[in-house]
């Protein structure tokens, strides 16, 4: 028996350290794949805390770029409305009765010169011309002054409403004198066609006479 146990000695001693080793070896990886998963626990609570500070931090710009948005929407919103003083503003009827007074006056001395006989077919184009274009300017002018009076067309502050108004003013007022002056020397000019006329209708009206 004593012989059996002596050869079998040497492989109960193998395969005790065979265990052992293998008991080791397991241990070791049992020990690495705990760092190994905790390190994976902190890489992931890593990313979670990167991921909720990036996810808070999405949300107060969001937040504050609605807000913004808000003051934004709100402040062009009241751009659109037009308040009382630019709707009562004094130049806005003057552009009004200068309007009115540029058609009267275009079209009672425009009859009167085509009534007159002093002017050629030419010429009456002409006046004509004149008077469409400057008549259609001003139509234009109406136009934008209307705009600039309604709410909701146009985003403008009332400082530049009024600065608005004030410009078409200038340039309505400017149209008028212009008719003015343009009316004046054509009357200018049809009375000193006239006046030719009767002199040389006297003259030949005299010398009839006197040859007779």
């Amino acid at each position: 028996m004593k012989p059996l146990l002596i050869l079998l000695l040497p492989l109960y001693v193998s395969l005790g350290i065979h265990n052992s080793n293998a008991q080791a070896d397991e241990a070791a990886q049992l020990l690495l794949n705990v760092t190994k998963l905790e390190q994976l626990k902190q890489i992931l609570s890593d990313l979670e805390k990167g991921y909720t500070t990036l996810r808070t931090g999405y949300s107060q710009i969001e937040n504050l770029a609605s807000g913004n948005f808000s003051l934004h929407q709100a402040f062009l919103n009241q751009l659109l409305q037009v308040s009382p003083a630019v709707k009562n503003y004094h130049k806005t009827a003057e552009i009004i009765s200068y309007q009115i007074k540029l058609v009267r006056d275009y079209k009672r001395a425009f009859s009167g010169f085509k009534a007159s006989g002093q002017f050629t077919v030419n010429e009456i184009s002409y006046l004509s011309q004149v008077y469409g274009n400057l008549f259609k300017k001003s139509l234009q002018q109406l136009d934008e002054l209307t705009l600039i009076l309604t709410s909701g067309k146009l985003r403008m502050s009332d400082q530049e409403r009024l600065e608005a108004i004030d410009r078409i003013h200038r340039d309505i007022q400017d149209k008028y004198h212009f008719l003015i002056a343009f009316n004046q020397e054509a009357q200018f000019l049809a009375l000193s066609r006239n006046k030719a006329k009767q002199e040389v209708d006297a003259i030949r009206s005299f010398y009839p006479a006197k040859h007779h």
